[in-house]
């Protein structure tokens, strides 16, 4: 490892424990605006988008794989379509792991 990794991972590390310390020693001594409240409520999806997606359209990492083969792609419209009509986590959850394992073994 370079200096110059070794550096940008302290970098990294500094900042993020910053951020993340601030809120512990802060508490509720700060508010935050509406603004940031209302924008903080989609982290959680954003984060959760930019990990899925990727995995579900590029299941090897390199090529792109939008055929009736990709069980992961299966199993996550799966997912998405119970979240969204069930509004029920854990159906939608099972659901798409159900799918995509039953996928797997029928496409081998």
């Amino acid at each position: 490892m370079t200096l110059r990794e070794l550096l940008v991972i302290l970098g990294m590390t500094a900042v993020t424990f910053g951020v993340r310390y601030s809120f512990f020693v802060l508490g509720d001594r700060v508010a935050f605006p509406a603004w940031a409240r209302r924008v903080l409520h989609f982290v959680p999806v954003a984060v959760l988008t930019a990990i899925v997606v990727p995995m579900v359209l590029l299941p090897d990492g390199t090529h792109w794989q939008l055929n009736w083969r990709n069980a992961w792609l299966a199993g996550a419209l799966t997912s998405g379509l119970l979240a969204w009509r069930r509004l029920h986590l854990l159906a939608a959850i099972g659901g798409g792991m159900g799918v995509y394992f039953l996928w797997r073994v029928m496409a081998g």
